[in-house]
Order: C-alpha cells, then structure tokens, then sequence
C-alpha cells in the first residue's frame, strides 16, 4: 500500500464530487488486499466515509455544501430484491472493485466498492450518498454508512434482540462493537462478547457487554455457564470464518438464531452434522449490511448521534492522517482496536 496522486473524471449526469472529510479502515477493505475478495488493482481502498459535496454533475438533486455519507450498496430501487422491500439485496449492488479514473501517470484505476473513499475526493453516483445534519463529528459520521449501521441493522432488522434476551459477539472490530452496543439498546440482559485477545476486554465493556469471554476450549462452558445452561438466544458472528461460526452455532441454544455478519472467503466451508441441524431446531442466516435501507436508516442514526442518544466514541480507536493509513491497516489485521479512521482537512 502506498499513497499517491490520482485523477479523477469530472462528476457527469446524476454524479457528486465529494471532499472526504473523514473515512474509517474497515476489514473489508484489508479483504481485498489479502485475496479474500477477488479485486482489480491499481486499487483504491476505501468505502466507509464522510464528506461534503463539492461539485455536482447535471441533473443532480443535491446542493454543493450539503454533509454526506456514503453509501457502497445503493439500491436501484427497480429489480427484484428492491421491489419487496430487500435493498440490501439488490441486483445492481457493486462488484467489490469498479473502474474509474486513473493514476497520476495515466494507468487505470480500480475503487473499493464503487467508491475507493481512502482519498481526499471521490466521485459517485448521486446515490450512493445520504445527505446527514451539518456539525456531526466526522470520526463517527463515517462510520454510519459501515460498521454501525451494519451492526445495528444485524440487531435490529435480522434478528430483532428482544428485551430480556441473552446474546453473544464473536469478533469484537468495529461491526462486533456496534453489535453489542445495540444489544444493550435493544434490552438484551445478558451480552457476553468474545474475542482471541485479552486487549478487547476494555472496549467491549465500555461498549455494552456484560462480560467479556477469551476464545478458547472452554468456550461453550463458559457461556453455558452464564445462560442458565442453555446457550445465548442470538449469537453474532462477526469475523467471517468458518470456524467461528461453528463455535457460534454451539454457543446458542436449541431453537436460537446463529447471525453471521462477517463476510469470509467462498472456499471457507462450514460443515455442520445433519442430526446436529434438525435436533438443535437453531436457525443459520446472514445479515447483509445490517438488512437495511441505508437510504432510510443512515438519516435515523445520524439523528440519534446528533440528539446525543448514540455515543460511537468506543469505536474510533485513533484518528489519523492519510499517510497512516498503510500502518493502520497492518493494525487491523494484528486485531488491535476497534476503528482507526483518516481524518482529512
């Protein structure tokens, strides 16, 4: 990875150019640079941001000055998925890297989800971009279109934590964090949140989880422990690994829910027993990007971190300068913190 001057086209029909003022290092991004997702390089990473517009393209509806985050699933609002009320399952959601522009020596470029937001400037579709209150912290403003509103929607749109549930969190980055923030919002009275380091215990109970748990052996026991003997209600994945959804099914009780919301490799197979599946009666689903309406629901949060009801400072591990980035994402794949963000002035 390295930082460069790019070139970007001017914004054309229905386009925005927008100034990134703050945009968060997500693991889906170090996901294209380690092969889990197929990318096209020279790649610009980046999908989880903040900015304001800058520059509009003919026929755009929005104003230059307008507060934005983007949005690297926007709904067409036309197929199928979108037709029933699934945008979050949308026919015309962007392959994992989309060409546009060109390095400053005229190779091709490649963007992170149709929007390669790690830059100073991006240029997008109109709707790819939600307009939100003027004055929101930028550090936590970018994280909305991303970890909080994926693990928000995974608590409240897929599995719907009822109050008095139990839950558990395996992973704890910035998506398992907004888990567990959410259950505490949704009443879940038991939240246990699991992670390989020892160095998570601090965030996730600043973070809402009523104990903290180390992956290892005796896992299922120690939550067993804690849930009556039973198992959680709602257990939520949140790495991405066959292996951890394994050890996520065997966490939850018969007849619980098993969320899988972190996105693995396609040649990662989960095996699990068939007298295993039918006796138990849990249920194995996913949820992609929280199954929200970003359209809809960036604007609710953005309102409740305006109004003081959402607090997402726990997530912002550090901010940094673009030069960082590199670094951070050595950070990330070492498993330290939560978010670390690039601020840009």
């Amino acid at each position: 990875m390295r930082v460069e001057r790019v070139r970007l086209p001017a914004p054309g029909p229905g386009e925005v150019r927008v100034t990134i003022t703050a945009a968060g290092v997500c693991h889906s991004d170090l996901s294209m640079v380690n092969g889990t997702l197929a990318a096209r390089f020279p790649l610009v990473l980046g999908h989880e941001a903040t900015g304001v517009v800058a520059e509009v393209g003919p026929g755009s509806r929005l104003t230059v000055g307008t507060p934005v985050v983007l949005n690297w699933a926007p709904a067409c609002r036309s197929c199928w998925w979108c037709r029933r009320g699934e945008p979050w399952l949308c026919a015309d959601t962007s392959a994992p890297t989309v060409p546009r522009g060109e390095t400053d020596d005229g190779v091709p470029l490649h963007l992170t989800l149709g929007l390669g937001a790690l830059a100073e400037a991006v240029v997008v579709p109109e709707r790819a971009v939600i307009p939100i209150p003027a004055g929101l912290p930028p550090e936590q403003a970018a994280l909305l279109g991303c970890a909080v509103l994926t693990g928000v929607g995974a608590v409240r749109n897929t599995a719907r934590v009822a109050p008095g549930e139990s839950v558990a969190v395996v992973g704890l980055g910035g998506v398992g964090l907004a888990v567990l923030s959410a259950a505490r919002r949704a009443g879940a009275t038991t939240i246990l949140a699991i992670d390989v380091a020892e160095a998570k215990r601090d965030l996730a109970l600043a973070a809402g989880a009523t104990d903290f748990l180390l992956s290892d052996d005796r896992l299922s026991k120690e939550v067993r422990a804690r849930t009556e003997s039973r198992g959680v209600d709602h257990a939520f994945e949140c790495v991405g690994r066959a292996a951890t959804i394994r050890a996520a099914w065997r966490l939850t009780r018969r007849g619980g829910a098993v969320t899988v919301v972190g996105m693995g490799a396609k040649d990662d197979m989960v095996s699990l027993g068939a007298l295993d599946i039918f006796h138990s009666a849990r249920t194995l689903r996913s949820s992609v990007y929280g199954s929200s309406d970003p359209d809809r629901e960036v604007p609710v949060l953005a309102a409740e971190l305006a109004a003081g009801a959402l607090d997402l400072r726990v997530l912002v591990s550090g901010t940094i300068g673009l030069e960082e980035a590199p670094t951070a994402f050595e950070r990330l794949a070492r498993g330290e913190g939560a978010r670390w963000v690039v601020t840009l002035n």
